[in-house]
């Protein structure tokens, strides 16, 4: 069995060939390739955290078969370390033997960011110049050097969980300026992420300009909401997956719960807009909300990946199982 660490994974995938990737995973989900039930989430009473299993199967002439097991604890930035940690465990879909096991957390960094990505080439303006990342651990980084390359920034504004924390980032990457008020950050800006481990709206509609994009990346379970609710009513929503949003989206639910929105409000799947089924923004004003809980088709498919770019390149250890 093959293992790869997270230096493995940042080695073998860039965040240019990983929004490839997703691009394959999305349109697969789109075409009705992909088995995908939703996420069993674990969350022991006594404990600062849960466990999320996501398991999955593409069919067709290149078949995928795997799992993520994923922790969640939202103290870990505190600590210095990524809020998310697990494996990403591929199988071999003829006899389910264990392939390879992959570090999740390096793997979730990436293709998040690089859905994103993917998100905001379809959905931001052409002209868009001004980014604001909400968030400074590793997902707000991993944005940061997804987003760049798609349009022509001028302006890049952080925003941490503390003024400290902003600045590290901002340290870390040149040409970006960390701010302390989130509504000055926001008003103004083209494109948004918002990635944080916050349970409560970090992003309010009043601070939202007419024509920007929002990916919505850190909330990922039902009793967590980056966004107001009053946001979602006013944007075009778009999901990763349409049955995700509606019952795992804590953004979604909490805006459903006040009577802001229902099923209809969304506007589709980020995969139909890739395969041209559902358009895309229709007029420059447009507020666009991407809210991305993550699937394990995307882990899934970058552990392919990466177990073939392992075996040609020698790669990673095996071990005997």
């Amino acid at each position: 069995m093959l293992v790869l660490s997270a230096a493995d994974v940042h080695a073998l995938l860039t965040p240019a060939a990983c929004r490839e990737l997703m691009r394959e995973a999305l349109v697969a989900l789109a075409g009705g390739q992909v088995f995908l039930p939703l996420r069993t989430v674990v969350r022991p009473p006594e404990l600062d955290g849960l466990i999320a299993l996501m398991t999955t199967h593409l069919h067709g002439p290149r078949p995928a078969f795997g799992m993520k097991s994923v922790c969640v604890f939202p103290g870990n930035p505190r600590a210095g370390k990524d809020a998310h940690q697990g494996v990403v465990t591929l199988f071999d879909p003829d006899s389910g033997e264990p392939l390879a096991v992959v570090n999740a957390s390096a793997v979730t960094e990436i293709r998040t960011a690089a859905v994103s990505a993917l998100a905001t080439d379809v959905l931001a303006r052409p002209d868009a110049r001004v980014l604001t990342v909400f968030g400074a651990g590793v997902q707000a980084r991993a944005h940061l050097h997804a987003l760049r390359p798609l349009r022509p920034f001028t302006e890049i504004r952080i925003v941490g969980r503390t003024p400290a924390a902003a600045e590290r980032l901002a340290e870390a990457e040149p040409g970006t300026v960390p701010l302390t008020d989130p509504g000055a950050a926001a008003t103004g800006a083209d494109v948004i992420v918002t990635a944080t481990t916050s349970a409560d709206p970090v992003l309010f509609a009043e601070w939202v300009s007419p024509g920007a994009h929002v990916n919505a990346v850190g909330s990922s379970i039902p009793t967590a909401a980056e966004l107001d609710p009053h946001l979602l009513a006013a944007a075009t929503l778009v999901a990763d997956r349409r049955e995700s949003l509606l019952n795992e989206s804590g953004d979604y639910l909490r805006a459903a719960a006040a009577g802001l929105i229902d099923p209809g409000h969304v506007h589709g799947e980020l995969g139909e807009i890739l395969t041209g089924r559902v358009p895309g923004r229709t007029r420059p004003g447009e507020i666009t909300v991407f809210k991305s809980l993550g699937l394990a088709i995307e882990d899934v498919i970058v552990a392919r990946h990466l177990y073939e770019q392992a075996r040609t390149t020698g790669r990673g250890h095996h071990a005997p199982f």
